[in-house]
């Protein structure tokens, strides 16, 4: 469900229709709770892809040392899962934060509603939306080059 169907439905589906059947979330828990199922979906096929992809041998080799299962994991499997895994996880965090703004939908006052109610007061467009834009690349640019920074380190 998640992975196939757009956030926007899905908030609306968590924010709307779960009151009809007597759940009824504040609209701050049914964002995070949306974002949250909508990406942890994405990510858990990141995390299968990238532990599928650790060679069958190394998972013989752990068997062969007797490492345990946490060891194995600890020291084998994940090192290895996380080099390909963080340039997607850096993608996801970073959609993640520009997907904010359909929260508005069920009145969750963010930055893009802010920028519209500025420009409806002072019939000033350009502006508002240019000063929001320069705030989702100040955080969505040092976050990407943060990631960078740990993919390269986790390849030395």
């Amino acid at each position: 469900f998640f992975r196939h169907t757009p956030l926007m439905v899905q908030l609306y589906v968590l924010f709307f229709a779960l009151p009809l059947a007597g759940l009824t979330l504040p609209a701050i828990s049914t964002g995070v709770i949306g974002l949250g199922l909508y990406y942890a979906a994405y990510i858990a096929e990141a995390f299968r892809g990238a532990i599928e992809g650790v060679p069958a041998g190394q998972w013989e080799a752990a068997k062969a040392l007797d490492f345990d299962g946490a060891n194995t994991w600890r020291r084998i499997v994940l090192p290895q899962a996380l080099k390909p895994m963080l340039p997607v996880l850096g993608n996801y965090l970073i959609g993640m934060f520009k997907e904010t703004p359909l929260l508005a939908v069920i009145t969750i006052p963010e930055l893009f509603q802010a920028a519209k109610q500025i420009a409806g007061m002072t019939y000033r467009y350009n502006e508002p939306y240019t000063v929001m834009a320069l705030m989702f690349l100040a955080i969505s640019v040092p976050t990407s080059l943060l990631f960078k920074y740990f993919e390269r380190r986790s390849h030395v």
